[in-house]
């Protein structure tokens, strides 16, 4: 096992295990508004500050960009972590049993170790670059589909960018023409997860965040799938704007879509 892998790993449980504790006890549970739509708990801060510990006692020199605490440089600017303490803080708010913890490893600005950790199901999603990607230990592989044809898409409501809400209703129409059905789930990460182990068959989304990308994006690739933006380009770390799954559905997608984004989308 690749070292900052066993860490990561080890930093991912620890945080899972605060998570099922607020969990079974919903009323230790304290949600602070950060902005519209945009909750953040006391959870969170105690899972995040207990992933740093672990990381901290590893790799002291290494720099973090965290969800809650934003950016600790470290003289080793090389090696960068990014964590969500919890992707779906809001399930775990309203007591549905469906989110992660999501880390990454970077160096020089290639993601090279990811753990996305569902501890209510004790689900281990990992990755290493060029290793394959793991459930709970056992080999995972996208859905080689064909196109959108019998598929089922995650997606996640631009409820932070509710102007696009024309644009974002009008590609959900188009696409129901073609796919099977859609799913809603509350975390990014566990949605490319769940396409690297063959769940759903694609995902699309806007404005999400690197670290509910970071992790997720390596362990699909690992899986045989990729991550682009609405354009089909490489710009979704910064625009946040990400279509995900097969080659062949994400083809499917942009080819289906693109004149319906407007322009400050499509990249």
């Amino acid at each position: 096992m690749h070292p900052m892998l066993n860490i990561t790993i080890r930093a991912a449980r620890k945080a899972g295990n605060v998570i099922i504790k607020s969990y079974e006890n919903p009323a230790s549970v304290k949600v602070d508004n950060k902005g519209e739509n945009d909750f953040v708990t006391n959870v969170d801060k105690a899972a995040e500050s207990l992933i740093i510990e672990t990381i901290k006692k590893a790799y002291p020199d290494h720099t973090i960009i965290a969800k809650e605490s934003g950016i600790t440089k470290g003289s080793d600017d090389d090696v960068q972590w990014i964590i969500d303490p919890i992707d779906g803080a809001t399930n775990l708010i309203k007591g549905i049993p469906h989110c992660c913890i999501s880390i990454a490893v970077r160096l020089k600005g290639k993601t090279e170790v990811a753990v996305v950790y569902n501890p209510m199901a004790n689900e281990l999603f990992t990755a290493t670059r060029g290793q394959g990607a793991q459930l709970n230990g056992y080999r995972i592989r996208v859905n080689n589909v064909k196109d959108l044809e019998n598929t089922v898409l995650a997606i996640g409501f631009p409820y932070k960018q509710k102007q696009y809400s024309d644009s974002y209703f009008n590609v959900l129409q188009k696409l129901f023409t073609k796919c099977a059905d859609f799913r809603r789930t509350g975390s990014a990460a566990l949605d490319l997860s769940y396409i690297a182990a063959g769940r759903i068959d694609g995902l699309f989304e806007i404005g999400l965040k690197p670290w509910n990308i970071a992790a997720g994006e390596l362990i699909l690739r690992e899986a045989g799938g990729i991550l682009t933006d609405f354009a089909g380009g490489n710009n979704y770390m910064a625009s946040g704007n990400v279509v995900a799954g097969s080659p062949k559905v994400v083809k499917d997608f942009i080819t289906l879509t693109l004149n319906d984004w407007p322009d400050r989308l499509k990249c």
